[in-house]
């Protein structure tokens, strides 16, 4: 016979035991807080003090030139001058991922204002420059309105908009891509254009094949076409990976293509959870593979300032704590970057990850 008291007793464990598996990951997670505040002391690792920590940037600040140089450029677009605009992108010549930074940079700008951008394209409507800024902007405004959610969460209406934007955006990008045809800028708006679109992958493939023939380790190119053959536009994540994994295995010296991979584990973790990352040897090797090509790229570069975050998390995950270690202390005071910032508390969350790769790596 069950008595009272056992009856209670069944009755608070059976709201017990679902309770603790809601609250579990979060009691252990505080409990290893709590347990790396106690025992972590950065300064003994290398490592910048806590309250030096800076969640407003991914790394270091711009060059005072450089800064001065985009805001001047900025400043004159407005006032109406778009030949400064147009000196910036030529100066790149053909270092065509340079040459893309500066579009994108050309591309914000006309976000806020685009007047200068229509005088250039009325007195050099040859220009492929030009053209490309203008194909770039349309898909921006396009992804503005169709939003960052699922397909399923957009209004019809909206998504409606989206599309006839896409759409214009690829006209856009082919006509500019007619103007110079060694350029691969003009494939990588098509190409982003192409994933909103749904384009099936014989359609898609044509193009990305236009787009390296001209540019083979083009890192926004690669960028886009990752989210391409990832699950929730028009691919698997067996499809991304194996898309992801190719650029990390042939890099030039100085460019960060390998960061694609990150991108990729990136991906499939906010998407499949931890249980989906790949986890043989082979899979955590290439992550030392990405960091030395990673300690390649010169420090200006602002790609891998944002890449070594995401590196260092997916080596604390894969257990490489020596390797994540070496990460931070390249990385430094600065954790206003992706995984941090997608978190409640970026600091917390960064210091933690830290402090696991100090506190368990082999060689403090």
């Amino acid at each position: 016979m069950i008595t009272a008291v056992m009856l209670l007793f069944l009755v608070a464990l059976a709201v017990a035991v679902p309770l603790a598996f809601r609250v579990g990951p979060h009691l252990r997670r505080a409990g290893l807080t709590f347990w790396i505040r106690a025992r972590f002391d950065p300064a003994a690792y290398g490592l910048p003090p806590r309250e030096e920590l800076d969640a407003h940037r991914a790394g270091p600040p711009l060059p005072a030139c450089r800064s001065k140089e985009v805001s001047a450029i900025a400043h004159d677009a407005w006032e109406g001058h778009w030949r400064p605009a147009a000196a910036y992108v030529e100066a790149a010549g053909q270092e065509w991922d340079e040459r893309w930074s500066r579009l994108e940079v050309l591309q914000q700008i006309a976000d806020e204002g685009d007047s200068w951008l229509h005088d250039w394209l009325r007195a050099e409507p040859d220009d492929c420059a030009a053209a490309t800024v203008h194909a770039q902007v349309l898909v921006h405004r396009a992804w503005a309105i169709r939003g960052d959610g699922y397909a399923h969460s957009v209004p019809a209406g909206r998504m409606a908009r989206f599309m006839v934007e896409l759409n214009a955006a690829m006209e856009a990008a082919r006509k500019a891509a007619s103007l110079a045809p060694e350029d691969p800028g003009p494939w990588v708006v098509m190409v982003t254009a192409a994933r909103g679109l749904r384009y099936e992958h014989d359609e898609f493939r044509p193009l990305w094949k236009e787009l390296v023939t001209r540019a083979p380790h083009h890192y926004a190119g690669h960028r886009e076409a990752m989210e391409y053959w990832c699950a929730k536009w028009a691919g698997t994540n067996k499809l991304m990976m194996e898309f992801a994994e190719r650029p990390a295995h042939d890099v030039p010296a100085g460019s960060p293509l390998a960061g694609i991979y990150l991108h990729a584990l990136h991906e499939l973790t906010r998407r499949s959870g931890l249980s989906a990352l790949p986890s043989s040897h082979a899979a955590k090797d290439l992550l030392g593979s990405v960091a030395r090509s990673l300690n390649q790229v010169p420090n200006e570069d602002q790609r891998a300032h944002q890449l070594r975050h995401l590196l260092a998390q997916h080596l604390v995950k894969a257990r490489r704590y020596d390797a994540a270690l070496e990460q931070f202390r390249l990385i430094g005071p600065w954790c206003g970057a992706d995984p941090w910032t997608k978190e409640r508390d970026p600091i917390a969350a960064f210091d933690l990850a830290r402090g696991i790769a100090a506190t368990r790596a082999r060689q403090n």
